[in-house]
């Protein structure tokens, strides 16, 4: 059996259609008048640059194509030794042909615009009392140590400690090259079953925590907001910082008055940067809501809630005494919990990555 088949319709039609595109820019770089608009010429380089790479690899492909019709014509050859070459050949090229056009078809998936992006890590004790906001506490440590992994920064914007330890809630800001497309499909809600070290008897607890991971934007990305929706109050931070943050009204909050959405920063000792920092996260809010409201009919069908903020349905369980995790959107069980809670996310993220490219995958075929 040979080990090419032939590339679906819908995929060679999308493909010969960037192809065209590819040509139609490239003849438009080489005009005079689009070299005289700044902006339209920069517009048109960043779709060559994107397009390029992609019809190239499609015209290597179809050639390669052709040379199998070409090895297969040879196959049926009256000479022996003739037909042994081809079929040789014909065996290779289906192989090469069968490995392009998986490059393709990835190649075909359209990037996600924020992949690049720093993320707003949101982590909220849910149901359970103090156990929850100690599994907050170990929810932020996990990502914390993934992210140093990574060569990534965290900002911590703001917090509310729980009273035995852990955050009832912690917001924080994850710079890095790549974080969205890495902590995406975190956002939902995360279940821990562990004996709290308060239990006398010896029982397991169940208790949940929300995350959310909201891309930083610019400001041009994001939904409009009015000022006059905005009520911005000042204060004074607590928590670390030194005695000139506790003396000074650095903190800021600020509440969008149409929809309710509260956020704050104490991070920092300037007020100005607070301010700046909080405007920022509100934006991100902003712009998550919106894109849940457009996405939540078409993910309700997908296993992935990737980028609409979904926090309704749980999404993984975390067994101490099995030492089991489980993230339940693709059935993926894993016995090496400590790993994992100590900051192990690749054995965790990568199978998710891959179901949401299929996901896309089929969406285009």
């Amino acid at each position: 059996m040979l080990p090419f088949c032939h590339m679906k319709d819908s995929i060679r039609l999308k493909l010969e259609r960037l192809a065209d595109r590819c040509d139609e820019v490239s003849r438009l770089l080489a005009d005079p008048e689009v070299h005289d608009k700044a902006d339209r010429f920069r517009e048109l380089s960043v779709e060559y640059a994107r397009l390029q790479p992609v019809v190239t690899s499609f015209r290597a492909w179809a050639d390669l194509e052709h040379q199998l019709d070409v090895a297969r014509d040879m196959a049926r050859d009256p000479d022996p030794e003739v037909r042994g070459m081809a079929a040789q050949e014909v065996h290779d090229l289906g192989q090469r042909l069968a490995a392009g056009e998986a490059e393709l078809q990835l190649a075909l998936v359209p990037p996600d615009p924020h992949d690049e992006a720093n993320v707003f890590l949101e982590v909220r004790a849910a149901a359970g009392g103090d156990e929850a906001a100690i599994f907050a506490g170990d929810l932020f440590r996990m990502y914390s140590r993934y992210a140093e992994t990574q060569g990534w920064q965290v900002e911590v914007l703001s917090e509310s400690r729980g009273e035995h330890g852990g955050y009832r809630e912690i917001i924080c800001r994850v710079v890095g090259r790549g974080a969205y497309s890495r902590l995406k499909f975190e956002s939902g809600t995360h279940r821990v079953q562990r004996v709290p070290a308060t239990e006398a008897q010896g029982r397991i607890h169940t208790s949940t925590c929300t995350v959310a991971i909201l891309p930083e934007v610019e400001a041009v990305e994001s939904v409009d907001v009015n000022p006059a929706d905005l009520r911005i109050d000042t204060y004074r931070a607590s928590g670390a910082g030194g005695q000139h943050v506790n003396k000074t009204d650095s903190a800021v909050r600020i509440t969008h008055l149409p929809t309710g959405i509260v956020v704050e920063c104490q991070d920092e000792r300037s007020q100005h940067k607070n301010r700046s920092r909080a405007m920022s996260l509100l934006r991100a809010r902003l712009l998550g809501a919106e894109q849940e409201r457009q996405q939540r009919a078409k993910a309700a069908t997908r296993k992935l809630q990737v980028g609409t903020g979904d926090r309704s349905e749980r999404i993984r369980t975390y067994n101490f005494p099995q030492g089991r995790m489980t993230d339940h959107r693709i059935e993926l069980t894993l016995y090496k919990l400590e790993d994992i809670v100590g900051g192990d996310l690749d054995a965790v993220i990568d199978p998710l990555a891959r179901e949401f490219r299929a996901e896309q995958l089929a969406e285009i075929a």
